[in-house]
């Protein structure tokens, strides 16, 4: 019987707002006396991507990511000695809850799981208070860990196990959803629980189980739509 659903955050229930594209950027660059392209940032992210390595005993690592965004900054066109610490800044933003968006189909998703009866808990690699994210917009939650708060990172199962223990859920009565399959879905599978991937821009159409939607999830479980 499933008892508890958890989400991944970003791009999964949340995207990031202006302030962290490709314009954002900018605006940090020129704050650092550099001035950045922001027509460059999606092939700079690609490149930086390429050379992304999660910590070997998948710690979190914010040093992970300042190396990651200093290689966007760069790539934009950013290429001096103070790409490091406007690299910095940018990431840093990531922790603040109003530089994202949620997706238009999150609240009645949640709404619904909610009404059906299931926990719900949020599970996120991230430097952000998960907590206070659900707070601040409005997310009616259960649970919520972060990777900066536990220590590790998703796909390592304490952090899938954190969460469940505060649910009260074991891994076979647990659904996880999220858009990435070595973090989220791989992570999830490898501890017993159940896991569907969310892929919001259908680039993995080969993989199952997969949704493109939040709205197609509550078919998969049998939940009707709760207006909020």
């Amino acid at each position: 019987m499933l008892r508890a659903v958890l989400f991944d955050v970003d791009f999964t229930l949340a995207r990031p707002g202006p302030e962290l594209g490709p314009e954002g950027y900018v605006r940090a660059g020129e704050r650092h006396g550099l001035l950045l392209e922001p027509t460059r940032y999606e092939a700079a992210r690609d490149a930086a991507l390429v050379d992304l390595r999660r910590h070997p005993e998948l710690e979190h690592d914010d040093e992970i990511w300042f190396r990651f965004t200093e290689r966007i900054v760069r790539g934009m066109g950013g290429d001096a000695d103070s790409a490091y610490a406007c690299a910095v800044e940018i990431t840093r933003a990531w922790e603040r809850h109003e530089n994202f968006e949620l997706y238009d189909d999150v609240q009645d998703t949640l709404a619904a799981v909610r009404s059906a009866g299931l926990h719900i808990g949020l599970v996120s690699n991230s430097a952000r208070d998960v907590g206070e994210f659900a707070r601040h917009h409005g997310l009616d939650v259960d649970a919520g860990i972060s990777s900066f708060h536990h220590g590790r990172t998703k796909p390592h199962a304490s952090i899938f196990r954190a969460v469940l223990e505060l649910l009260d859920a074991e891994p076979a009565e647990a659904l996880m959803v999220g858009d990435t399959i070595a973090d989220d879905i791989e992570g999830a599978l490898a501890l017993g629980m159940r896991a569907i991937l969310l892929d919001r821009k259908g680039v993995n159409a080969d993989f199952e189980p997969r949704i493109e939607s939040l709205n197609e999830l509550l078919a998969r479980l049998g939940i009707r739509r709760t207006p909020i």
